[in-house]
């Protein structure tokens, strides 16, 4: 067995203000309670909120109020994702990954912006895993890059084992999120960490998945902490026996005997989509003439 133990944070995140001394407050809290607990995640956006009024320079202030918090509890930090502004004044949605001695050891920037609603934010261009000594490796993505298959399967192709999901939903697609999370989990063998926010945050229903697809906990529409032990021994059998002994998905993935055309923008076979209209914002629909 190789325990670790993740808590996810659902809480109510704040627009047009900095939330971070609420996510530093309920960390301490968290440590303090479940002192067992190796690694805490916040939602989506948890430090800044939905609006990218302010975004902030990284490094930073903030960032290192987070590192030193983290060095304090002597755990792994997702504190969510933040608003950044690049180099290049270009605006980012990124999560930093903060080890239990405060060194940042990666910034993930969310490579599928929700467009058109989230206009004026840039993608990322480079997926993000990393691990824990002894542990396991760990691969990030943000809230619509699941809705991607192809980022889950970069970032396991990649050795992920868990995938640590912070999101921002508030809207009528959170049941078909989840089960995009749910899917993701058996389809790539792996672990999934949902974490929701609250209020302008999203409405929670946070929720962790087993690597056999299975529901570990769903949370409500409240304020709740998720701690969960797992087991990465359970991912590694599974991924070389199959689910009960059934589908090696990844094995099958890599073994396969076809290449996929669609993935060549020249070839022609995606040649369909050029014809849905541009990625814009909806209008209202015609009524009849």
């Amino acid at each position: 067995m190789v325990p670790f133990s993740i808590a996810g944070v659902q809480m109510h995140v704040p627009a047009y203000r900095s939330n971070l001394e609420a996510v530093l407050h309920r960390l301490a809290i968290l440590t303090s309670r479940f002192p067992w607990v190796d690694m805490v995640m916040f939602s989506e956006l948890a430090l800044c909120g939905p609006v990218h009024n302010n975004p902030v320079k990284l490094p930073g202030p903030d960032e290192s109020a987070l590192q030193a918090a983290a060095a304090r509890h002597k755990i792994w930090l997702i504190p969510g994702s933040i608003f950044e502004r690049g180099e290049d004044d270009r605006i980012f949605n990124t999560a930093p990954v903060i080890a239990p001695d405060g060194t940042v050891i990666a910034r993930y920037r969310k490579m599928v912006p929700f467009r058109p609603y989230e206009a004026g934010v840039a993608a990322g261009s480079e997926f993000c895993v990393f691990d824990v000594p002894s542990v396991g490796r760990f691969g990030l993505s943000i809230c619509y890059d699941i809705w991607m298959p192809e980022t889950t399967r970069s970032l396991t192709a990649l050795g992920a084992e868990v995938l640590l999901h912070p999101v921002l939903t508030g809207t009528i697609d959170r049941d078909v999120e989840l089960a995009i999370a749910r899917a993701s989990a058996a389809q790539f063998q792996c672990y999934v960490f949902d974490i929701n926010g609250l209020g302008p945050g999203g409405f929670g229903r946070s929720a962790v998945f087993d690597p056999a697809g299975t529901v570990i906990y769903q949370a409500g529409s409240g304020d709740e902490t998720l701690p969960v032990e797992i087991d990465l021994e359970v991912v590694r059998r599974q991924r070389e026996r199959g689910l009960n002994g059934l589908g090696q998905n990844l094995k099958s993935f890599r073994d396969r005997e076809f290449d996929l055309p669609v993935y060549d923008r020249g070839s022609g076979a995606a040649d369909y989509l050029d014809t849905l209209g541009p990625l814009g914002m909806p209008g209202r629909s015609s009524g009849p003439d």
